[in-house]
């Protein structure tokens, strides 16, 4: 079954660039893991601090795979010390 994969990413004060640049890097290696079936990246219209990222995988395991490849590793080690809060993805099953 189809995840979806939800991340929400808060920049504090003056690292948005850097939080943008940090999604930038992943996304070109994350598009192409062969499990990935689309990979978006958001700014809020209302808080231009605001991103998130939405992705969908072929399965639980494709993802799960995609968060110990060292890419996406990097990534959050990259972002953490950048957002002013926990990092946390939501991974869901879509409903209808």
């Amino acid at each position: 079954m189809e995840i979806f994969v939800f991340a929400r990413l808060h920049a504090r004060p003056g690292m948005r660039d850097k939080v943008r640049q940090a999604m930038w890097e992943v996304q070109g290696p994350s598009r192409t893991e062969p499990g990935c079936l689309g990979y978006g990246a958001f700014q809020s219209v209302r808080d231009p601090d605001e991103f998130y990222i939405h992705s969908r995988w072929r399965d639980r395991a494709a993802f799960e795979l995609h968060a110990q490849l060292a890419h996406t590793v990097r990534f959050v080690e990259a972002v953490e010390p950048l957002v002013d809060h926990e990092f946390r993805v939501s991974l869901a099953e879509q409903i209808w």
